[in-house]
C-alpha cells in the first residue's frame, strides 16, 4: 500500500515575513517542491499543497503532501490536522521542518516526538495532533545580547547566514528525503550535527 507522507513546513504566510528565521521551514518545503517540479495549490485546510513524489520528477519515490500551512505560526495546528485528516495521513507520517533556537545556526537534528521548547507552531501542532511526530529541527542560534526571541526569529537571516542558508536549506531538504525513505536511525546517523 502506497500511503503518503505529509510533510510540512512550518512558518507565517505573507512577503514580509518570506526571509525571516521563522520561516525556514517554508524554504525547505518551497526547495522540495522545486525538486519534485511541481507547484503548490490553495487547499480548503487554509494551506499550500503540493501533492506528488519524493524526488526527481518520474524517479518513483515515496508518495507526498508538501505543505505550508496559511494560518500564523501559532495557528498551525487547525491547517495540518485538516490535511491530515483529509489524506489519511497518521500522526506516524507526519513531518514537520521547522526553526529552532536551542541549536546552532544549520545544524540539524531529527527526531519524533517530544517537547515544544516554546515554539508556538509546534504548540500548535502538539494541541491538535499529539505529540508524536517527526520533526526536522533546522538551528537558527540564540538571539544576540538580550533581544527578545520573537523579534529574533521574525528577523531575517542576517547577511553572514545568507551567505550559507541555501547550502544549509538544500541540506534539511535533504535530510527530509532520507528519514522519508530510510527511517529515522539512518537519516539521524547521516544529518544529525
Amino acid at each position: 500500500m502506497d500511503e503518503p507522507w505529509l510533510i510540512v513546513g512550518l512558518g507565517n504566510p505573507g512577503p514580509q515575513y518570506a526571509a525571516n528565521r521563522h520561516n525556514v521551514g517554508f524554504m525547505v518545503a518551497d526547495l522540495l517542491a522545486e525538486r519534485m517540479g511541481g507547484a503548490f495549490k490553495a487547499h480548503k485546510s487554509r494551506a499550500a499543497v503540493l501533492e506528488g513524489r519524493l524526488g526527481a520528477p518520474g524517479a518513483g519515490g515515496p508518495r507526498v503532501v508538501v505543505a505550508k500551512p496559511l494560518s500564523f505560526m501559532n495557528l498551525s495546528g487547525g491547517p495540518v490536522t485538516a490535511l491530515s485528516t483529509f489524506y489519511r495521513v497518521p500522526v506516524s507520517r507526519l513531518v514537520v521542518v521547522h526553526d529552532e533556537l536551542d541549536i546552532g545556526y544549520g545544524v540539524l537534528r531529527l527526531k519524533r516526538g517530544g517537547g515544544d521548547n516554546g515554539h508556538n507552531g509546534l504548540k500548535s501542532l502538539t494541541a491538535s495532533l499529539g505529540r508524536e511526530y517527526y520533526r526536522v529541527r533546522f538551528g537558527v542560534g540564540r538571539p544576540p545580547g538580550r533581544m527578545d526571541v520573537a523579534a529574533f526569529v521574525l528577523r531575517d537571516f542576517s547577511a553572514a547566514e545568507r551567505k550559507e542558508l541555501d547550502f544549509f536549506v538544500d541540506r534539511a531538504a535533504d535530510a527530509v528525503e532520507a528519514l522519508v525513505t530510510t527511517g529515522l536511525e539512518k537519516a539521524q546517523s547521516t544529518y544529525n550535527g
